[in-house]
């Protein structure tokens, strides 16, 4: 049990070190406002320490917090700073007005993020079960390949080149477009890739010669929508962490990083406490390669359509108070940008 001194002497240490790099010494804490003499501050940051709240550097009698100093703090010392009216301003302006569909807005959002922090930023948008296959067409390019278009009612269009094997016929093509359009447009994408399993497969059996062959086509027209789309930006932010990476982890990292399942396995925080902002420190992010980096991940909520995510990744030295406040205004903002493009849409 900490007592209210030893609080604050961590909630000052950890402040001014997020901000400035810098270990902290008993002199600065007393200029800080801390009302007591050195050696009772000295004490207080020895006790610190032995609760493994902070550590001792080798170059200064001044401390640095450690990852439990983090943890403690963000759990019970943070207090998110106010966001200025022109910080809120920034971002609100940075969305462009100029988008073609939802996916561009979610984009979007990642790239907005990384720059406010010069971090790595992760956006996933609302979730795929909400959506439903509208519209479905089939436009030849050649003789042996074709432009499969996927609409959804959220505003998603998907389209896809695929080549189309010597045993398909455009007769075969025109009966898979209508089997779509009859049995699959309208309904909701995860009604679709139940029936894409059970119903169709039997179906196409009836309607053709090689039904194995049309069902992988089937499959790899319609399979790509349920993909989540997870938009990653400022990835090379990475190397200005502070943190020594071999070449080999790097590449490890960077990998990773364009592995759509592994980042939305990342971003997932269903099994965690429901919040709607969470900080992860170190080894609670689960992946070994990112040991020595802290998460910040945030839903958002577009009323009738979902629930999406937004994820910054940045040093365990990051300034929480202000990027905790940050992603709270963003996560509002881009709810507010979804919502607006779906009235629209709606019409």
């Amino acid at each position: 049990m900490l007592t209210e001194r030893q609080k604050d002497i961590l909630r000052l240490i950890i402040q001014h070190y997020t901000t400035t790099g810098h270990p902290v010494g008993s002199k600065k804490l007393l200029e800080d406002g801390i009302k007591s003499s050195s050696a009772t501050i000295r004490n207080d940051m020895k006790a610190l320490e032995e609760h493994g709240l902070l550590l001792k550097t080798h170059s200064s009698s001044g401390r640095v917090p450690s990852l439990m100093g983090y943890r403690y703090y963000v759990d019970h010392l943070l207090q998110p700073t106010k966001m200025a009216p022109d910080e809120l301003s920034q971002i609100r302006q940075s969305f462009g007005s100029e988008v073609r569909e939802i996916n561009d807005i979610i984009e979007q959002a990642a790239s907005i993020l990384s720059e406010l922090t010069s971090y790595t930023a992760f956006s996933l948008g609302p979730e795929v079960k909400e959506k439903k296959l509208t519209g479905f067409r089939m436009v030849p390019l050649n003789e042996r390949q074709i432009v499969a278009i996927i609409v959804t009612d959220k505003g998603n269009a998907e389209s896809k080149v695929f080549s189309i094997p010597a045993s398909v016929s455009s007769e075969d093509l025109e009966k898979m477009t209508n089997i779509i359009n009859e049995k699959l447009v309208g309904q909701p994408l995860l009604v679709v890739y139940h029936r894409l399993r059970t119903e169709i497969p039997m179906i196409l059996h009836r309607y053709f010669q090689t039904p194995d062959g049309m069902m992988n086509l089937f499959d790899s027209m319609l399979g790509h929508v349920f993909e989540e789309k997870v938009f990653v930006s400022g990835r090379l932010n990475l190397l200005d962490f502070g943190i020594s990476m071999n070449n080999d982890q790097l590449k490890s990292v960077y990998s990773f990083m364009k592995n759509t399942e592994e980042l939305t396995t990342l971003l997932d925080t269903s099994e965690g406490v429901n919040v709607p902002i969470s900080v992860r420190i170190g080894s609670e992010i689960g992946n070994n390669l990112l040991d020595d980096l802290s998460m910040i991940t945030a839903t958002y909520e577009v009323t009738g359509h979902g629930k999406g995510t937004i994820a910054l990744l940045g040093p365990t030295s990051m300034p929480y108070s202000r990027m905790f406040s940050l992603i709270d205004a963003f996560r509002g903002e881009l709810a507010s940008q979804l919502g607006s493009y779906y009235r629209f849409l709606d019409g």
